[in-house]
């Protein structure tokens, strides 16, 4: 397939990246934040910083 019929029949690659189909991204946002407090907590204690 040429890449002026792939444009002209919507198909795209997928990458592997994050999706955007509508999941919830609350859980998301409170685990990344949970593991950047876990990661300080560590350091600090660990005399690291």
């Amino acid at each position: 397939m040429t890449d002026i019929a792939a444009r002209r029949t919507g198909l795209h690659a997928r990458t592997g990246g994050p999706s955007s189909d509508g999941e919830d991204h609350l859980l998301e946002h409170l685990l990344g934040w949970s593991l950047v407090v876990v990661l300080a907590l560590l350091t600090t204690r660990l005399g690291l910083f």
